[in-house]
């Protein structure tokens, strides 16, 4: 089920949209995103607030309002996925190419352990996991460094001398111990 979408200027695209792109997210947005992203656009396009034409903001705001009420409601919304393809079980199915000749190269976009929201990390995300790796082996540095300096007086490899009190204290240990047997 797809639907054409008007445009800011009146003409309908060439290929038919989705609700997803209506909303401008991916099928696997979340609940709170498909919110955000319909409050967002109602505002935008509700003919009292809008500076396009009446008719061109009242197609967008139905279009908008019939993607959120579907979008909104998981019964719905699952169905609704399946209509268009999407599934967030495709770990389950089998893939559409199952019988396919082995002479063909696999396509690995289609594999199930891939995601379709995959993406390469961010130069800020790439920075904080290097911090967060130099963090760990400077501890792990000075754990060694510590160990090594402080090792005689940490791990003391003789047994203490006894003094005089635990030399008492063993003599009538062992004079209980021989009037017991």
């Amino acid at each position: 089920m797809t639907h054409t979408a008007v445009t800011d200027n009146g003409a309908k695209p060439q290929s038919s949209t989705t609700y997803y792109s209506l909303l401008g997210l991916h099928p696997s947005a979340s609940v709170i995103d498909i919110r955000r992203a319909y409050r967002e656009l109602s505002k935008r396009y509700h003919p009292d607030t809008t500076d396009l034409p009446a008719t061109i903001a009242t197609a967008k705001f139905q279009q908008i309002n019939e993607a959120y009420a579907t979008l909104s409601h998981p019964e719905r919304r699952l169905t609704y996925d399946l209509k268009i393809g999407y599934s967030r079980f495709g770990v389950i199915q089998a893939p559409s190419d199952l019988n396919r000749p082995v002479s063909n190269p696999y396509d690995w976009s289609k594999s199930a352990y891939l995601d379709a929201s995959d993406r390469p990390l961010s130069s800020g995300e790439i920075f904080a996991l290097f911090i967060l790796g130099l963090t760990f082996l400077g501890c792990l540095i000075l754990a060694i460094a510590i160990g090594i300096t402080r090792g005689d007086a940490t791990f003391p490899t003789q047994l203490p001398q006894p003094t005089s009190s635990m030399q008492q204290h063993i003599t009538y240990l062992s004079a209980v111990t021989k009037l017991h047997l």
